[in-house]
């Protein structure tokens, strides 16, 4: 018999719970080992090559491949464009999936790359306009170092009310009734949410009192 993947199902049937659970800590593990690997050795190449020869401020693109100018020597800019093309490629539909994701969660539709598009329309509506604006901020003219670099600050500052609301809720046996989380967990979660209040507060006290 084919198991529903929503909350409705696991409510009725929890002992289904932990596969699910063992499931998404697998992915979870999997993806943020790897994410977080590639980028530490992103730094550790630009610090080893760029910063070691003077190169302190990146503007452009172009500036970034010369990090690998070392190892790739007249062939930098082709790796480089083919791991920029790479990573849009991967990006596109999950962040443009994530965000229809969240949108359709907000209106309360349908939101499930596992239904038909019929079913969901919505949701796939949302993610090709959320590919569209990609698109369009190519052409835009916006500086896309800086595009990345106060999307990432953004991210971090917004992180921190929603980490608490997760944290929040995680707890409360009103919304995950038997799904609550652990003690362990929870004061994991909590650490981790005061650590991103701090980097956020810190970030914001040298940008606006350096």
């Amino acid at each position: 018999m084919r198991i529903k993947h929503n909350t409705t199902y696991l409510n009725h049937h929890p002992q289904h719970l932990g596969k699910h659970l063992k499931r998404i800590r697998i992915d979870t593990v999997v993806g943020m080992g790897f994410s977080n690997l590639i980028a530490f050795f992103i730094m550790l190449t630009t610090a080893a090559t760029l910063f070691k020869a003077g190169v302190h401020d990146i503007q452009t693109s172009a500036e970034a491949a010369e990090a690998l100018r070392p190892i790739a020597g007249e062939f930098t800019f082709i790796l480089f464009a083919a791991g920029i093309v790479g990573t849009g490629l991967l990006a596109v539909p999950v962040l443009a999936g994530s965000a229809a994701y969240a949108v359709a969660e907000l209106l309360k539709k349908p939101a499930s790359l596992g239904l038909s598009f019929h079913a969901a329309k919505d949701f796939y509506a949302m993610i090709a306009i959320a590919t569209l604006l990609g698109v369009i901020l190519d052409f835009s003219g916006i500086d896309p170092i800086k595009a990345l670099l106060w999307s990432a600050v953004i991210n971090g500052i917004v992180a921190v009310p929603l980490m608490i609301a997760l944290m929040h809720m995680a707890s409360r046996p009103k919304v995950m009734r038997s799904f609550i989380i652990g003690k362990y967990v929870k004061y994991l979660g909590w650490a981790a949410t005061f650590v991103m209040t701090v980097a956020a507060a810190t970030l914001g006290f040298m940008t606006f009192f350096k």
